[in-house]
């Protein structure tokens, strides 16, 4: 099969005028699988607070304690994954939910003990999505991992935007995508930067000129690029954003 694009899709994103999911759709009926990464960090927080369970963050991650933790995978590999899931269905094209525990999908180690259960990705077994894919279905992964054990595997909570780099790289992406709510990174005069190398980002980011929620966003294209895969963020929340991405928001290219 051809090299996949990997989407990353973000909670801000998914508003009701975008067509991600049907773009989507149409880009599997074309014999062009993607294979889909999400988080649901604002999901998740709707529920902790629900359930009077204060949401706490170090280092720009959830600290996921024992009574987080449930709440994170309910809500991650089971609502926002199936709800994705079913509206893919929808637009025509069938799609399979997984979270990085599932067949081991993602092996982590615990990121420290200020985190909890908070997973690093040390090892990523592609075999369950290229099987699926093979299979004509669009994989759609959700920010869960394991850490192996006996009598049976801790699972951990992972920040989506590190997943999605390590899938990237491990099933070979032609490119991964990060669909943001902003339209791309802007320069010092404010207007969209096309392309951006590792050490111009960095520099941008040095001097402030990439600053606040930017941040993150720019580190995780940078940690794509470190694996071997392009990787760009654009603006999902505008209609057919996938179909135009080659021309829109700001591209990360190897040095």
């Amino acid at each position: 099969m051809n090299a996949p694009l990997v989407i990353k899709i973000g909670g801000s994103t998914l508003g009701s005028t975008d067509t991600t999911f049907a773009d989507v759709a149409a880009m599997a009926r074309a014999g062009d699988i993607p294979v889909v990464v999400h988080g649901g960090g604002a999901e998740a927080s709707r529920w902790l607070e629900a359930m009077g369970i204060p949401s706490r963050f170090e280092r720009g991650l959830r600290v996921t304690d024992e009574k987080v933790l449930p709440v994170v995978v309910a809500v991650f590999a089971g609502l926002v994954n199936k709800r994705i899931v079913a509206a893919i269905n929808a637009a025509g094209a069938p799609a399979v939910g997984l979270s990085g525990a599932d067949a081991r999908l993602l092996e982590c180690r615990l990121s420290g003990p200020d985190l909890g259960f908070v997973g690093e990705p040390v090892r990523v077994n592609a075999a369950p999505v290229v099987a699926l894919r093979e299979a004509g279905l669009i994989p759609v992964i959700s920010s869960i991992g394991c850490v192996p054990g006996d009598p049976a595997d801790q699972l951990v909570n992972v920040n989506a935007d590190t997943i999605a780099g390590e899938v990237a790289a491990a099933v070979g992406a032609r490119r991964l995508v990060f669909l943001t709510d902003v339209e791309g990174v802007r320069g010092e005069g404010g207007k969209v930067i096309p392309s951006l190398t590792p050490a111009g980002a960095r520099a941008l980011i040095a001097s402030g000129v990439i600053s606040g929620g930017m941040v993150p966003k720019v580190e995780a294209c940078l940690a794509a690029v470190a694996l071997g895969v392009p990787a760009q963020i654009i603006d999902g929340r505008s209609a057919g954003s996938l179909a135009r991405a080659a021309n829109e928001g700001t591209s990360f290219l190897p040095e």
